[in-house]
């Protein structure tokens, strides 16, 4: 809705989500794959995090570390995924203004939260491979608690000023984003200001947040597989690969599609703009699904 006020501009009190805005007659056929991704990121999530409260064997550091993970999984499935399907099949494009921001506040301080926590599963799986003598000396309970606060504050602090700078904007003309979701530079490009500084921010917020965790994640790999290529026992060294294998293999596919998705909103028309607005939706459904899988065996 866009009301006229007393100086007669237009101010936006809602907007409306149109998802792919050349594919408005068939977008709905995506909600096929969707809904039964939903179903299992949800079911597995909580499957895992009522197994880690019950069960006592699993209130160590590591399990901790991973219900923390389950648990941004879970909302940020929950803050996207079910408006796309309402989208899909009941065509329940409007968002309020202040729902949009919250969206676009979550999504943009849960994701690096998940990064951070990768980080810090990695951090966990270093020491158990490299220092396992110290390992119940240094993975304590109070390192998770420290590692939790870490997560929260330092990506809060960070992210907190891309939806203030998106909200504080003047939206006087059109309110149809062409996304699935509250994006921030999908919502911004509405407005009638400049926003350069919303571009710049974002940018240098997600390359500072999500690059450094990448970078810092190689190199507990790096460290881990030096570890167990010295490793004596070959029925160590090939379990330790195995586990430590497929955490890697999953990490890596959380920031490839991150960053599949980074580049091609940069690519402009050389990409169609469904590309990455399905790559946007996914990311917040594929590794919920995966994590608890994978990490849960």
């Amino acid at each position: 809705m866009v009301l006229f006020s007393n100086n007669s501009a237009m101010q936006v009190t809602e907007f409306l989500l149109i998802c792919f805005p050349g594919m408005q007659d068939t977008q709905h056929w995506l909600s096929i794959p969707l809904a039964p991704l939903l179903v299992l990121a949800l079911k597995s999530n909580f499957v895992l995090l009522l197994a880690i409260w019950q069960e006592a064997s699993l209130h160590e550091p590591m399990y901790y570390l991973l219900s923390i993970l389950s648990l941004l999984d879970v909302i940020l499935c929950l803050t996207v995924i079910p408006k796309v399907l309402l989208i899909f099949w009941f065509n329940m494009k409007p968002i309020s203004f202040a729902g949009c921001f919250l969206q676009m506040f979550i999504m943009n301080t849960f994701l690096p939260m998940e990064s951070s926590t990768f980080l810090v599963m990695a951090s966990d799986r270093y020491v158990a491979i490299c220092h396992p003598l110290r390992y119940t000396s240094i993975i304590t309970e109070q390192f998770v608690i420290n590692a939790t606060i870490f997560i929260i504050f330092r990506n809060l602090l960070i992210t907190l000023p891309t939806p203030i700078l998106a909200a504080r904007l003047n939206y006087c003309a059109s309110n149809v984003v062409e996304n699935c979701i509250c994006a921030n530079i999908s919502v911004a490009r509405l407005s009638c200001e400049d926003i350069r500084l919303n571009k710049l921010y974002q940018f240098v917020s997600v390359w500072c947040l999500l690059g450094s965790d990448l970078v810092l994640v190689l190199l507990s790999y790096c460290f881990i597989l030096r570890a167990v290529m010295r490793l004596q026992s070959g029925g160590a060294a090939t379990k330790a690969l195995s586990t430590c294998g497929s955490h890697l293999i999953l990490i890596l596919f959380f920031y490839t599609l991150l960053l599949v998705f980074i580049f091609t909103n940069k690519a402009g028309k050389k990409v169609p703009s469904e590309v990455p607005i399905l790559l946007n939706v996914l990311h917040h459904l594929i590794p919920p699904a995966l994590n608890p899988i994978v990490y849960g065996v």
